[in-house]
């Protein structure tokens, strides 16, 4: 979503967005909408005298209840939590019933796809999302390598194409909701929402994807979204503008991420442990960030630690071989180091490996099993509740894979819906 200067006036079909640039609950705010896709104006609370006068004729005197939202109509929202925020702009937040035929947890490619077929082929199927769909294809700035887009596409606009097909098909899907239990009850699986609703299904679909991995060096939590950020470049824009920007990471993620910043950065500086950046990072992307003048390799190289008062000021980068460090002066930090399956509310509920990672079909061999016929490709320890994409130990952590095993799942969870 692109960020607009402060200077231009406000278009009638774009929400207003006014805060601090370094808030992080500005950063936060920017990157929901960026993802869903809803037009959005921002505009500094510091730089823009009109629109310090904007919000505090709204009651945000001295800056209090930013991020200050104001919609179309003449609304506004101070400061919203993601459900408030997601209601407003038109998304469901609550299920329509208490009970489905199918349940997919988790919007990314894997679950998109599930509920598309799910619903085409008949089944009453929820989908639902703690954050906004897409997943972590949802803030990639291109998709090049997907089949049939040779001229590639943002992954917000496949999350708002999937979103559109699935709904059309009549599939429910609610947002900004986190699923914080599973339980078995005989005939049942039973879903508990983080507002303690609880909803039952034929069958669930676990499609939870990934989350960052989260970069373990001194002073960097501190300064998450106050000059450090996992993924959401698009958000960040207003923050690396005119400045030297480092990136850690040596994925394809991170690939397009540098090549989408250096339109907006003086440079960019990509940091890798890797002794060469083509170990991970695919051949046309390699190339393309070669071609452009103002991304900088820098390999065998990591962050040791990160440093600041109320905003990030500077890195220290070691060399993985030497231990030579050196401290780099740069207000924005950006992280792409891999990602981990955030499945701890799994614990003692499905079988998982040593990752985390939720074990199915041939991985759970020799662990106990209830049901006459053989357990599906795709099924976890408990039967009906499948598993599909990133957060399924083995799988193939691509784009066009969660696809196809999210597709793939449905016609093992018809088979288990027949057998009952």
């Amino acid at each position: 979503m692109d960020e607009m200067a402060d200077e231009r006036p406000q278009d009638d079909d774009r929400i207003r967005i006014i805060g601090y640039t370094w808030s992080p609950r500005s950063h936060d705010v920017r990157d929901f909408l960026a993802r869903t896709r809803v037009p959005y104006q921002w505009v500094d609370f510091e730089r823009n005298p009109e629109a310090r006068r904007q919000a505090e004729n709204l009651g945000s005197t001295s800056g209090r209840g930013l991020p200050l939202l104001v919609f179309p109509d003449g609304s506004h929202l101070a400061d919203p939590d993601d459900t408030a925020l997601a209601e407003k702009v038109g998304l469901s937040t609550q299920p329509d019933r208490p009970f489905y035929d199918l349940i997919i947890v988790g919007a990314g490619p894997a679950g998109m796809a599930a509920a598309v077929y799910g619903a085409s082929e008949g089944l009453r199927t929820l989908l639902i999302e703690r954050e906004a769909p897409g997943g972590q294809a949802g803030m990639s700035e291109a998709i090049e390598n997907y089949l049939g887009f040779p001229e590639g596409l943002r992954g917000s606009e496949l999350a708002e194409r999937a979103m559109h097909q699935a709904e059309r098909f009549g599939a429910e899907v609610i947002v900004a909701r986190e699923v914080v239990g599973l339980r078995d009850d005989r005939a049942n699986r039973v879903v508990c929402l983080d507002d303690g609703t609880e909803l039952c299904a034929h069958a669930v679909l676990l499609s939870l994807g990934v989350s960052w991995r989260m970069l373990e060096a001194p002073g960097c939590d501190r300064l998450i979204g106050r000059g450090v950020y996992y993924g959401a470049a698009a958000a960040a824009v207003p923050t690396c503008r005119q400045r030297d920007v480092i990136l850690l990471g040596a994925g394809n993620s991170a690939g397009q991420a540098a090549l989408y910043l250096a339109r907006f950065a003086r440079s960019v500086t990509m940091v890798a442990p890797e002794a060469d950046f083509s170990e991970r990072l695919s051949e046309y992307l390699l190339n393309r960030i070669r071609g452009t003048e103002n991304i900088h390799l820098r390999t065998s190289s990591k962050v040791v630690e990160v440093e600041g008062g109320d905003l990030l000021e500077k890195v220290t980068i070691e060399h993985v071989d030497t231990g030579e460090r050196e401290v780099v002066e740069t207000a924005t930090l950006f992280v792409y180091i891999g990602a981990a399956p955030r499945t701890e509310w799994l614990d003692g509920v499905v079988e998982r490996d040593e990752k985390g990672f939720v074990l199915t079909g041939p991985d759970l061999d020799g662990a106990t099993w209830t049901l006459d016929r053989p357990r599906y490709l795709l099924e976890s320890s408990i039967p009906g509740v499948f598993v599909a994409g990133d957060v399924r130990s083995g799988s193939v952590k691509r784009v066009g894979a969660a696809v196809g095993e999210g597709s793939m799942a449905i016609q093992f969870i018809h088979n288990h819906l027949r057998g009952r």
